[in-house]
This record gives structure tokens, sequence and C-alpha cells, in this order.
């Protein structure tokens, strides 16, 4: 392993690891007393002026980096794409509000076979008997990591668990999407017109005009500093960095390392109950995502 890859290695984990912690921002912003459209809306807003301004410090630094790219598709049809975006943070964040955090980036994490699932129905991607397999070990160790044989079925929020699959949907088909759209822009600039479809649909779909009254922004711009950096800025910039230099195989392992840390960060910082078996789970769901994406040698 050269020097350059460990950089990539590095660069990739701490940009997972950041998307990793927004759970416990939004928890600890709720416990203000703030609302999810004040949370969402901060964090588009302010999530769209940093990468613009990202991106506007690169063209003037570096021009090359905008030339290299042919940005032959239409700039809306990114636009349009980012609406995905914006549906995973209001339902995401509609999960953490309902459930305890380390639950709701569990359900997120469902996107590996509702992904597979959308590919099969629209795309006639056939599963192979490796990721049937997978979706099956996926989905028992859901079961542990949710703590669904411990606990009442009627202690757990059920709205909050639909809320969480809904995100998962919204990630899935953000991943497919992304995928398949505005891939000759550069990816920073990708993210910036992506950023732009969130912030419409956000500020549309639950107008957080309150969070402009001084008041409540006073106190809310320190929870939109950090969900905006952390949730918008740093991964992108990250991945765009380190996943070339580690390849997509190795990148996808390692950005997985989100799922821990959101889990780890409920139990130590908001005092969240994780039994041991919820951890097993939790584990179960990494080791079979390394399996499904390490190649056959």
């Amino acid at each position: 392993m050269d020097r350059e890859q460990v950089k990539g290695i590095i660069a990739v984990v701490l940009g997972a690891a950041s998307f990793g912690i927004l759970s416990t921002f939004v928890k600890k912003a709720y416990a203000q007393g703030f609302t999810l459209g004040e949370v969402t809306g901060i964090q588009a807003l302010f999530g769209m002026l940093f990468l613009w301004i990202v991106v506007g410090i690169i063209f003037i630094a570096n021009k090359s980096y905008f030339s290299k790219y042919p940005s032959i598709s239409p700039k809306w049809h990114i636009i349009v794409s980012g609406l995905s975006t914006g549906a995973v943070s209001i339902l995401y964040y509609k999960s953490v509000q309902l459930v305890p955090a380390s639950l709701a980036i569990i359900l997120l994490m469902q996107y590996i076979w509702i992904g597979q699932l959308i590919e099969f129905i629209f795309f006639k991607t056939k599963l192979t008997r490796r990721q049937t397999i997978g979706v099956v070990a996926i989905l028992a160790s859901t079961v542990l990591a949710t703590g669904l044989l411990e606990n009442d079925v009627k202690s757990i929020n059920i709205v909050g668990i639909g809320y969480g699959l809904l995100a998962a949907t919204a990630y899935a088909i953000f991943i497919i999407v992304s995928g398949r759209v505005g891939n000759d822009h550069p990816p920073l600039q990708k993210s910036a017109y992506m950023i732009i479809g969130a912030f419409l649909l956000v500020f549309i779909v639950l107008q957080p005009f309150s969070l402009f009254k001084p008041s409540v922004f006073s106190s809310l711009w320190r929870y939109g500093l950090l969900l905006s950096v952390f949730g918008t800025v740093l991964p992108p910039l990250l991945f765009s960095y380190g996943i070339p230099k580690t390849g997509v195989s190795l990148g996808n392992i390692l950005s997985y390392i989100e799922l821990p840390v959101a889990v780890c960060m409920s139990y130590i910082v908001l005092k969240e109950h994780v039994s041991i078996w919820q951890f097993i789970g939790v584990a179960g769901i990494l080791v079979v995502v390394i399996l499904l994406n390490i190649r056959k040698r």
C-alpha cells in the first residue's frame, strides 16, 4: 500500500465519519427546541452557500480543474436530481426526531438492499446469488441491530421507523440518480448544483422561514454550521479526493464507517441505550457489506 492510497483511505474514513455524527447534532438541536424545518433549512442554506464558495475558490485558483470535464448535460437535470438529497434530509431528520439516533441510522442503511430492489424492478438488474444472500443477511442483522428481539414492539415508534425506511428509499434513489446524471461535470460543481435542488425542496415543503428571525438564527446558526460542514461540505470534498486513490470497491467498504460512528456517538454523547445484541447486529451489517464489496480473486 503506497502513501497516496493511505491518504485516500484517511480521507474516505473522515468523510464517512462526518456523515455519522450528523444525527447526534440533530438530536442536540431538537433538545434546544428547534423544529424539523429549522434544522433542515439551516443545513441546506449554509451547505449551498459553503459549497458554492468552495467551487468559486477552486475556479479562481485552478481553472484547469473544470476544463477537464466536458460539462455537456443540462445543469437543470442535476438540480432536479438534487431533490432526492433534500428528501433524504427531511425524512431522515424526521426519523431522528421520533426514534433513537442509533436506530435511525440503522434504518437509513437499509438503502443497501432497497437500492438493489429498485435496480431490479426498474432497470431489470438481476441480483446475483451472492447479493441475494447478502440482502437476507443484512435484514437478519438489522433485526438484531434495531433491538426488535429485546424490546416490546409496542414501545417502538412505528411512524419513526416508517420515516427511516422512506429516508433509506430516498437515499437509494439519490445514489442511483447520482450515478446516471451529471457525471460529465466536476464532482464538486455537481454537488453544488444538487444542493440547490435540495434547498428548493426543503424550503418549498417545510417553509422554514422562522430561522431568519434574529432570536432563532442567533442560536441556530451554530447547528447550521456543524450540519452543513460535516454533512454537506466535507464529505464530497473528502470523497472526491479519496475514492480515486482507494478505488471504488475499497471506498465503498470504508464509507460504511458511518454506521458504527453514528451508533457509538448515540451511545457515548446522547446516552442512548445500545445493547450488546445491537452492536452485534451493526457488526453483522458491516461484515456483509465488506463481503459484498470484496472482489472475487
